[in-house]
């Protein structure tokens, strides 16, 4: 079962996101050129050119500039939501696992878009602007997934049809790092120490000759703290990217690389790796995604509820999941087969994502694990270029995070 995710289904999102296309073919975001100016190597992302790595840039420099001052990436390749309408909560709270009646307005919540088997259609963040009125983000790579999926949903439910559904797009920037705040501060009048992890508003955005207001969220995809700011207005967007990198002894752009390798310490998901269509959020470790009060029988009415919930209820039933992994060596990679220590012949599972830790050492991945191999602690082989090397469950997140709660 786990080596048909490895080599089918943990990839169908990944390799969409990863196919060769043309450079003429490859989608842009507004701040293309810029990344170019600043010398980025750029490549295929979920069919855009994205910048992975900068000039004068490594990695481990790109990471670890992130955890000590403040890392600017361009995620504007993500696709942004407006939904509103009578009936909105209930026909989210339909597709999702998450009680959004319980969000007070400019509150958000991670979540995730549910088949009627209960898989991960995609994760999501998800914001109530007011009741029925909702600010969603979702992944670049399943663009077509996704809006397919809601224009589906949408015309089954049969409070529907008032329910308005659009996307827009625009410079959509990941502001990340101890120095957020403070670098932020220095463009705006807004007030940011009582916005906490979670929580978003409008803000003005001086020097730029506009008097819009734009959409600010405190958190992100690092583990550090920071901001998330949708700016539609591409001159804007563009002005401010290169205003926030005038900075220099305190912002760098970062690019795809070191978003990765942070995200995985932070023990964050990725879709396509650590979550799909045949994955539950129990499978995936993300219990937490399904709310208290949507356990009930009267409340347990969103897709797939009768498989999560019997999961929840019957954690036997529930042959393996997503665990943490730590290792020397050469780094485990998605894909890579895992076997038991005691008994070198026995597959008990599959790496969904691997990379170098600059935050901690050694290695750090995610994996698909089955029982009883799941405890931390545990010994286990990893099979990398043909050899099996050592590896070890461990608690995630791998390196703290830094969430600004108050």
């Amino acid at each position: 079962m786990l080596r048909s995710f490895a080599s089918k289904n943990t990839l169908k999102c990944f390799t969409r996101s990863y196919s060769v296309k043309s450079e003429s073919t490859l989608l842009k975001t507004p701040l293309y050129e810029t990344h170019v100016e600043l010398g980025a190597t750029m490549v295929p992302f979920a069919g855009f050119s994205m910048p992975v790595l900068y000039k004068d840039q490594t990695h481990i420099k790109s990471h670890n500039w992130t955890r000590t001052k403040c890392g600017v990436f361009d995620v504007s390749h993500m696709v942004q939501h407006k939904i509103s309408g009578p009936n909105t909560t209930r026909f989210l709270e339909k597709i999702c696992p998450t009680d959004f009646s319980v969000l007070k307005p400019f509150q958000s919540s991670l979540s995730v878009l549910l088949n009627n088997e209960g898989g991960v259609v995609d994760d999501t963040i998800v914001t109530k602007h007011d009741e029925d009125s909702y600010y969603i983000v979702t992944n670049a790579g399943c663009r077509d997934q996704d809006l397919a999926f809601f224009k589906e949903e949408l015309a089954k439910y049969e409070d529907g049809s008032e329910i308005k559904h659009s996307t827009f797009g625009g410079t959509l920037l990941a502001i990340q790092g101890p120095k957020s705040q403070e670098i932020v501060s220095k463009f705006t009048n807004t007030k940011l120490d009582d916005l906490y992890f979670g929580n978003s508003r409008f803000i003005d955005l001086q020097g730029f000759g506009t008097d819009a207001k734009f959409h600010i969220a405190r958190g992100g995809y690092t583990g550090e703290d920071g901001f998330e700011i949708s700016i539609p207005d591409d001159k804007v967007g563009v002005d401010f990217f290169k205003a926030l990198l005038e900075y220099d002894e305190i912002v760098k752009p970062i690019g795809l690389a070191a978003r990765d390798s942070l995200r995985l310490e932070a023990g964050m998901c990725l879709y396509g790796h650590e979550l799909n269509t045949d994955i539950t959020p129990i499978e995936a470790s993300l219990n937490w995604l399904v709310s208290k009060s949507r356990r009930s029988p009267e409340n347990a009415n969103f897709n797939g509820a009768n498989k999560i919930l019997s999961q929840i209820n019957d954690p036997k039933s529930v042959k393996f999941k997503r665990v943490g992994l730590v290792s020397k060596g050469p780094s485990p990679r998605h894909g890579n087969k895992i076997f038991s220590a005691e008994d070198p012949t026995k597959e008990i599972g599959v790496i969904c994502s691997g990379s170098p830790s600059p935050s901690v050492g050694g290695n750090v991945a995610q994996a698909f694990i089955y029982k009883p191999f799941q405890k931390i602690g545990t010994k286990v082989k990893v099979e990398i270029r043909g050899k099996l090397r050592d590896a070890e469950v461990a608690k995630m997140p791998f390196y703290p995070t830094s969430y600004y709660r108050g």
